[in-house]
């Protein structure tokens, strides 16, 4: 985030450079089970962001002395293709996607039963297919659907969204150019039926007036986007249960 361009971000009008007011997220979409061998599977798109998640277990966790007496741990790989951005990117993983993986993992392990797997593995496979701004939120988001269409027991289903300021001005769901000449970025996940906060970081600068502001939007617009997750497992299971109806 350099915070140096000519470009306008917000016009006078408070319009952003894709038609989007300042408290508006992008479109999004969300599919459940979308892969066949996956034990659970998710599809989202946010804006242009297409990212593709998978869940496989709880299976035994390998290596060994990885594994927990008392819980199962959460093993989570995100990964941005070499495709997924313009510029080059090698591919494999870099400290910028381990960095994610971890936080991610810590997010899940607050919704996610893992007492009721002892000395189990959780694999989450985070695909990051296309990039403009947000994907670990976009991750989180698909992450978090993949493991309920798994069946996994969990307390509830975490939403995340990007809110940040460009412009001097505090807006929701930063897109490319925003997160790359805006004044600040600030990932965030919760909890919606309690409201605890499972993601927060901060890259940038703002004052305590904007912080609450953005994270009074943030938490509204999660919010919105739980919505979306759960018709996204609606619409599996009641597709499923059709086709169980129609196979008898």
């Amino acid at each position: 985030m350099s915070g140096q361009s000519d470009l306008e971000l917000v016009n006078k009008k408070g319009i952003r450079l894709d038609g989007r007011k300042a408290g508006e997220l992008r479109n999004i979409k969300i599919e459940a089970g979308v892969l066949e061998n996956a034990d659970g599977s998710a599809y989202v798109e946010i804006g242009k962001n297409k990212v593709r998640a998978a869940v496989y277990g709880p299976r035994e966790c390998h290596p060994r002395h990885l594994q927990d007496p008392t819980k199962a741990i959460i093993q989570c790989k995100y990964n941005m293709m070499a495709f997924s951005v313009s510029d080059r990117k090698r591919p494999g993983p870099d400290r910028r996607s381990v960095e994610i993986s971890k936080i991610i993992a810590e997010a899940l392990e607050a919704v996610v039963l893992t007492e009721l797997y002892p000395r189990a593995s959780i694999d989450v496979y985070i695909e990051i297919l296309q990039a403009n701004a947000g994907t670990r939120c976009a991750g989180l988001t698909a992450a978090s659907v993949a493991l309920a269409d798994a069946g996994i027991p969990m307390k509830d289903i975490i939403p995340a969204v990007a809110v940040g300021k460009a412009d001097g001005k505090v807006l929701l769901d930063l897109n490319k150019e925003e997160d790359n000449f805006g004044q600040a970025d600030v990932p965030l996940a919760l909890i919606p039926k309690t409201n605890e906060i499972v993601l927060l970081q901060m890259d940038g600068n703002m004052t305590r007036d904007e912080f609450d502001k953005a994270i009074e939007m943030g938490v509204a617009a999660c919010h919105e986007i739980y919505e979306l997750q759960k018709d996204a497992l609606r619409r599996r299971y009641s597709a499923a249960l059709k086709d169980g109806d129609s196979n008898e």
